[in-house]
């Protein structure tokens, strides 16, 4: 709940003065999740181009890092729901086909961490919201950018081949 009253909060700020506090949450989240060790949930959405590119994004806080867009589950969402609300939030695309193709399950700062991998089609023009992505782009599953997100390259061609393939709709 108090997650959910932040970011309220953060959207009514100018976007430098949000990048700051996306900053700072993410500091005192990760500083939680390691006393309390939660249980969290979460997706990566592989979003697929007609050419078969992968959209990759980068955040305004954390590494600076390229990585699939995607967030946290909220309280009774499914996965493939998430994924569509992720997209649309944070660059206004929308997926089409969505599929779950995959399901991860490690360690996130201390807390355990089970990431659902939905993949689909990118529909429209990915845009950064220039709040909590700074730059997005479509990169070839053989020759994506650095740095990569940690774990990342070893999966990604795979979890492409799995999106559904053809004109997006």
């Amino acid at each position: 709940m108090l997650i959910l009253l932040a970011e309220k909060a953060l959207g009514l700020l100018p976007a430098p003065a949000h990048r700051a506090g996306l900053r700072l949450a993410h500091a005192l989240r990760k500083r939680w999740w390691r006393w309390r060790r939660p249980q969290v949930e979460g997706v990566r959405i592989i979003a697929v181009n007609d050419a078969g590119h992968v959209l990759l994004v980068r955040h305004s806080y954390g590494p600076p890092v390229w990585m699939p867009p995607g967030g946290g589950i909220k309280p009774g969402e499914a996965p493939v729901a998430c994924a569509l609300r992720e997209m649309a939030e944070e660059i206004g695309c929308t997926l089409a086909r969505p599929l779950q193709v995959d399901t991860i399950r490690d360690t996130l700062h201390g807390a355990g961490n089970t990431v659902h991998v939905v993949a689909g089609l990118c529909v429209g023009a990915p845009v950064p919201d220039m709040r909590e992505i700074v730059a997005v782009g479509f990169f070839a599953p053989d020759a994506l950018p650095a740095p990569l997100a940690t774990g990342l390259a070893d999966r990604m061609a795979a979890w492409a081949s799995l999106a559904p393939q053809g004109g997006s709709e």
